[in-house]
């Protein structure tokens, strides 16, 4: 019903920059919260950056003022600049839409199948 499509990933060394997309496509009445997350090896799955329908913005504390997340509600596209990255910042990135679908009752999550970040020191 709905896709996610992620895009921006690759290797960048220490203190280069980074942007990552996310787009949604498919029944989509309207798309409420959208976030980033991360996961690197060997590490638990956690909240990088969301953004709430009303552009309400929310950052770990580790990526405040390196990270910046936005949406584009005319593209279905949620977006992740990431500058100043560090080695620890390697990781898969993911996006997570909270989506109103057409004909379906609440608001499903779906998630994207993720994108490689890799920081050279």
């Amino acid at each position: 019903q709905v896709q996610l499509v992620e895009s921006g990933g690759g290797l960048v060394q220490a203190g280069g920059s980074l942007r990552l997309s996310c787009a949604a496509s498919g029944s989509i009445t309207s798309i409420n919260e959208m976030g980033w997350y991360r996961q690197a090896p060997g590490k638990q799955r956690e909240v990088v950056a969301t953004i709430t329908s009303g552009g309400r913005t929310n950052y770990a504390d580790s990526v405040k003022a390196r990270f910046t997340i936005s949406r584009d509600n005319a593209k279905n596209t949620v977006y992740l600049q990431m500058n100043s990255l560090k080695p620890e910042d390697a990781a898969v990135y993911y996006c997570n839409l909270g989506v109103t679908v057409r004909d379906v009752v609440g608001m499903v999550y779906y998630w994207g199948k993720g994108t490689l970040v890799t920081v050279s020191s």
